[in-house]
């Protein structure tokens, strides 16, 4: 078998739902729907030896990944990134095992290009040919991308301040781009109105069952990159939440299979200090977020008021004894340089937060010096330029 894949479950209210057929959220409650796989007949037919001769890209993983078989893959090489060790920076943090896993090298570059190669591949799966989605900028670009490659319609809703490169991507693959007075909020109302009106499919994050499955490859990746074994903590840059909902879920796949040694990792949240409605809800004791007011921060995958998901987010933060906490902007930005100059690794504002905030966890006694941290950088300064003039 190419994918394991067996249905789709509904996160809160356990509704089950096929997943050859297009669906967005659970049509009981509206909640996050879950791609589900049967593990027991994978563990009894496929070892894990099997996955490490593969190519190295996150199809590695097909029998964990969405797509029926290998004629509905609509791939441009994602995946395969490298977990690199910061010797340089862990050591002037007093940390010895600190990794970097650079999402930078993606297509598209950065990790947004692992989640719309699995919802776009799906979508075409299932018939789907008009697609539509709000952005913050680097999901657009990918979805652009992965349709033009797929021969899909597609169109987006984006920011009007979001980076020129982000609007350049969508526009040079051949996308729709429609420009938003406000936040991804703001472009998520008008994205959805126009899918309702015009029949198109909505990808929203967390709206649809797949990018999950693409980001959760991130950590069954860094799984095999430390030879099975489970890291102590995974600092991730939240925005909507995704990569840190499906790295969760692919941890509990690989225990279930029997595949990694060790627990499950402590994801720890970071957020700008412009735009934090995960962490005040993590702070409050909240299971949901509530929207917050003016969200501004120079890390546009940062500024998302009011994540879908936040309940998902908030369960794996607290499954695991991780946590979640601020940065400024200005941290961000010379944590840039710092991650540059000490590793060579130019690294977007978002994936530099989670230097910023592994330096302000040791101080606080949060986090171990000994145990395997992997701070996640989502994407390439490559796209932030003006940020660092």
């Amino acid at each position: 078998m190419f994918s394991y894949i067996d249905h789709l479950e509904c996160s809160v209210c356990g509704a089950v739902y096929p997943h050859n057929k297009p669906i967005r959220t659970c049509t009981a409650c509206n909640k996050v729907l879950l791609a589900r796989y049967d593990l027991p007949k994978l563990k009894r037919e496929v070892d894990r030896g099997a996955i490490e001769g593969r190519h190295s890209s996150m199809w590695a993983f097909s029998e964990l990944l969405p797509a029926s078989t290998p004629d509905d893959i609509i791939t441009l090489g994602e995946g395969g990134t490298p977990l690199l060790r910061a010797q340089r920076l862990g050591a002037s943090l007093g940390m010895s095992s600190l990794y970097i896993k650079d999402e930078g090298l993606n297509p598209t570059g950065t990790f947004k290009a692992r989640g719309l190669a699995a919802a776009v591949s799906k979508a075409k799966e299932v018939g789907l040919t008009r697609l539509i989605m709000p952005s913050a900028g680097n999901a657009a670009g990918a979805m652009a991308a992965y349709a033009a490659r797929g021969g899909i319609e597609a169109h987006v809703y984006m920011p009007q301040d979001a980076p020129d490169a982000n609007k350049l991507e969508c526009t040079t693959h051949g996308s729709e781009l429609n420009l938003v007075d406000g936040h991804i909020g703001d472009a998520g109302i008008l994205s959805r109105a126009r899918a309702a009106e015009e029949g198109m499919f909505d990808l929203s994050t967390m709206q649809e069952p797949y990018r999950a499955e693409g980001k959760k490859t991130m950590g069954l990746e860094i799984a095999l990159q430390l030879g099975w074994r489970m890291p102590e903590a995974i600092i991730y840059p939240t925005g909507g939440g995704t990569g840190i909902i499906g790295m969760w879920k692919g941890f509990h796949e690989l225990l279930e299979l029997g595949w990694v040694e060790g627990e499950l990792p402590r994801f720890i949240a970071v957020q700008a200090e412009g735009c934090q409605p995960v962490v005040h809800a993590y702070d409050a004791g909240a299971e949901t977020s509530q929207a917050w007011p003016n969200p501004h921060t120079v890390a546009d995958g940062l500024r998302v008021p009011h994540p879908f998901a936040d309940y998902l987010v908030l369960q794996a933060i607290r499954e695991t004894g991780g946590t979640a906490l601020t940065v400024s902007d200005a941290e961000m930005v010379d944590a840039m340089k710092e991650m540059a100059a000490a590793e060579g690794v130019f690294a977007c504002p978002e994936g530099c937060a989670t230097l910023v905030a592994a330096r302000k966890l040791l101080a606080q006694g949060q986090l171990d010096p000994e145990g395997t941290t992997i701070l996640l950088n989502t994407g390439s300064a490559y796209k932030y330029l003006s940020l660092l003039v």
